[in-house]
């Protein structure tokens, strides 16, 4: 060096860096590229929403637990919207569809790739049947909806029957069979499960006057549909003690009879 200093390796590493050419894209080279780009972005944008190769084969259906509610019948709601590319099925349009069946209760939808369309519901549970003055049975679950009527009723659901006061008819503009019902049901969907097994009927004589009937002949006077927690942890107390009449009508002042 001029100065009298050894050139340092490290400082003509870096000098030489400094002035190596860089590559440099012309605007043409950068269209030509963005053109590229833009084709393959174009070409899987076909492949998934337009081409036949990522199709719907197959709708998989899971919560079907019993014959009254088949997959067929899933699918069969579903219908057209499972035809075509996977990526373009609505699936909240599938959902809708399917929570329209009246065993259903819930569903839920995605999509497993590369060609499964995924159905999973969760079925409607019998919280009471509602017995009708032709003979049949409707089935009613915890929220109040009907969702099926048959012959019989499902094994282990009470059974909501209306034998109403002729008082009770007298105020039928007032209290309509509606409402009745639907406070009986509420009263079986609130009932412990060791109690509702045992609750063969729950009788309706009028909305102050509901009645259950146990299996061995006990009968619990329960009141109005109010009040059905407190009434329902009192009753379980109250069966500890030998009885065939239990009323709880006023939860606190409940008493054992019989």
């Amino acid at each position: 060096m001029a100065d009298g200093r050894l050139a340092d390796p490290l400082d003509e590493e870096l000098e030489g860096e400094e002035s190596a050419p860089r590559l440099r894209l012309s605007r043409r080279g950068i269209v030509v590229l963005s053109v590229l780009v833009a084709a393959v972005l174009g070409g899987l944008a076909w492949l998934v929403f337009y081409s036949p190769v990522l199709d719907v084969r197959d709708v998989a259906v899971q919560g079907t637990k019993d014959e009254k509610l088949t997959s067929d019948q899933v699918r069969d709601a579903v219908g057209g919207l499972a035809g075509g590319p996977l990526a373009r099925v609505d699936l909240d349009e599938v959902r809708h569809r399917v929570e329209a069946i009246p065993r259903v209760a819930k569903a839920e939808v995605w999509r497993g790739w590369p060609h499964t369309l995924q159905v999973k519901v969760v079925q409607r549970t019998a919280a009471a049947a509602v017995k009708g003055e032709d003979g049949q049975f409707t089935q009613v679950d915890a929220t109040g909806v009907s969702f099926a009527t048959e012959a019989a009723p499902p094994d282990g659901v009470p059974v909501v029957e209306l034998r109403l006061s002729q008082q009770a008819k007298d105020v039928s503009g007032v209290i309509s069979r509606v409402q009745l019902v639907q406070g009986a049901v509420a009263v079986a969907a609130g009932l412990p499960p060791e109690i509702a097994k045992r609750a063969g009927s729950v009788l309706v004589h009028s909305y102050d006057d509901i009645e259950l009937q146990l299996s061995g002949g006990a009968t619990v006077r329960w009141g109005s549909p109010e009040q059905n927690d407190r009434k329902a942890r009192v009753l379980q107390a109250l069966m500890a003690q030998k009885g065939a009449n239990f009323d709880v009508s006023a939860p606190e002042a409940p008493a054992v009879s019989g």
